[in-house]
């Protein structure tokens, strides 16, 4: 589970304006989850209400990478 508190603690404390989001997915397969782009939109939406935007999220393996932007996932 995904806490948008702790995914923002550290762009708040750095007055940050943006954060990029990555995670891994061992498997090799980056296509994104059903949870994934769920847990993207809420991160979305948290940013939004912090005035911190979400610029995107990568989901990323041995040779491989895909941005959630990129792939039209994120609203």
């Amino acid at each position: 589970m995904v806490s948008p508190r702790e995914v923002f603690k550290t762009a708040i404390m750095q007055n940050a304006a943006s954060i990029i989001i990555a995670h891994n997915h061992p498997s090799s397969n980056v296509e994104p989850s059903p949870e994934d782009i769920e847990v993207t939109n809420r991160l979305v939406e948290s940013g939004q209400l912090l005035g911190i935007e979400v610029l995107d999220h990568l989901i990323v393996s041995n040779h491989r990478y895909l941005s959630l932007r990129e792939k039209g996932f994120m609203m």
